[in-house]
């Protein structure tokens, strides 16, 4: 018996099969979906609240510590919103006569958008009513963006086994506190990791003795010779340090972590600092959580300050995500050399970081910018030296003043007469 062929290739029946699968799974996302008729809900915190945009602002519903309340769109923000609003041109237009007056750009006037995580993305836009010639009419367009089903784009089996990392640690002065970093350093490094190399660049002669005398214990302690202290007799310049750290390194390609005195880090932050670079492809800029100034922290809740390790909290209450902060980074050695790494023509606080992160960002490398929860910024006093330029005068100052405490803390701190005089009422009844 001859052997019967369908109408369609096989191939083409299951390419239509996938179409299909993908229709019937939108339309169920969006049956269950809140966008032109409410839906129950359990509680406040379940309600998705909208950002509400014009075409020259976003009024941020969520912007963190380190972002405008308002800012203007650019990037991919922007390119989304225009391609938002000539799609709902492009609805108001069709049908219309070409001697009729059609939509246009400036006839939109606002709009608000928000993402369901199991939906995808709604929107909701107001235009001017051209068709009337009075005022309060409008027309409004409802678009949704959803979600397809998931779809595999890559797997792959990873391995950080032999993964070195040179940490890169930019020093002045500050004996006592690389004496604690030394001592975490001996700890997750040294007993557990096994796999990180330390590159020490001492600014000055100031310090110099003591810190050779914590290097040499520490490497006669444990027989351990991945370390190595590179000296520079001028101004403190962590740009400059790490530069110098990074060009110091001759062992080939290798990972590098860009560090701080003050930042404590897990095993498992430099498992993902090994898993989320990848040479000429990808880098790792974590997002720190920045801790409060204990002092303030703790005893505005009548609580002990407990010793370090028990510091290292993530809530509200103890620290912040710090989103503005681009100071810790995990590159490959090749990726850092090909955008020509630091401007060390920058002096003071805080820019050169900046911008570093903008050479990564406009270099075709992917940069991977994700909350770590295995990695703190101790809370220090800072010093603003007033005679820096005044973007980084502000810059620092800002920063300081976001370290110290939460927005709540604070105000307790502002009001402390007031709540003094209650307890004192409440005392004496």
């Amino acid at each position: 018996m001859a052997k019967k062929f369908a109408d369609h290739p096989p191939e083409e029946d299951g390419l239509q099969n996938r179409i299909d699968q993908y229709e019937d799974h939108i339309k169920l996302k969006l049956q269950e979906s809140e966008i032109l008729n409410g839906i129950p809900m359990n509680n406040e915190f379940e309600v998705a609240p909208f950002t509400r945009f014009t075409s020259t602002r976003l009024y941020l519903v969520d912007p963190g510590l380190g972002k405008r309340v308002v800012e203007k769109p650019i990037g991919h923000k922007k390119k989304e919103l225009m391609e938002v609003v000539d799609f709902s041109l492009d609805h108001l237009n069709l049908g219309r006569e070409p001697k009729m007056k059609m939509f246009e750009a400036t006839d939109f006037l606002e709009g608000i958008y928000r993402t369901e995580p199991s939906m995808g993305t709604h929107y909701e836009l107001i235009f001017r009513d051209i068709d009337v010639q009075t005022l309060q009419h409008y027309r409004k367009v409802t678009l949704t963006r959803p979600y397809a089903p998931l779809h595999l784009m890559d797997h792959r089996a990873l391995s950080s086994e032999k993964k070195m990392i040179n940490l890169i640690l930019p020093l002045s002065g500050r004996i006592e506190k690389f004496t604690l970093f030394m001592e975490r350093f001996i700890r997750i490094c040294i007993r557990m990791d096994k796999r990180v190399y330390l590159t020490i660049v001492y600014f000055g002669e100031e310090g110099l003795d003591q810190v050779k005398a914590v290097i040499n214990k520490v490497s006669k302690a444990y027989d351990f010779n991945y370390i190595k202290l590179v000296t520079i007799n001028e101004p403190f310049s962590r740009g400059r340090g790490l530069q110098v750290g990074a060009q110091s390194w001759s062992f080939g390609d290798a990972i590098m972590f860009l560090c701080d005195v003050d930042i404590v880090f897990s095993t498992d932050f430099l498992e993902r600092c090994r898993l989320n670079t990848d040479p000429g492809v990808r880098i790792y800029y974590p997002i720190v959580f920045s801790l409060y100034n204990p002092s303030v922290a703790y005893s505005l809740q009548g609580m002990a300050m407990p010793k370090e390790s028990e510091q290292l909290v993530i809530s509200k209450n103890t620290g912040f995500w710090r989103d503005f902060g681009f100071g810790m980074a995990c590159m490959y050695r090749s990726d850092f050399i090909a955008i020509k790494g630091f401007d060390e023509k920058i002096d003071g606080w805080g820019l050169e970081d900046v911008y570093l992160y903008r050479k990564f960002v406009r270099s075709p490398l992917m940069v991977v910018r994700a909350t770590d929860p295995g990695i703190f910024h101790q809370w220090h006093e800072k010093i603003c030296d007033p005679s820096l330029p005044s973007d980084q005068y502000r810059g620092c100052i800002r920063s300081k003043a976001l370290n110290e405490a939460s927005h709540a803390q604070l105000g307790m701190l502002a009001f402390k007469e007031e709540i003094d005089n209650h307890k004192a009422i409440i005392k004496d009844r």
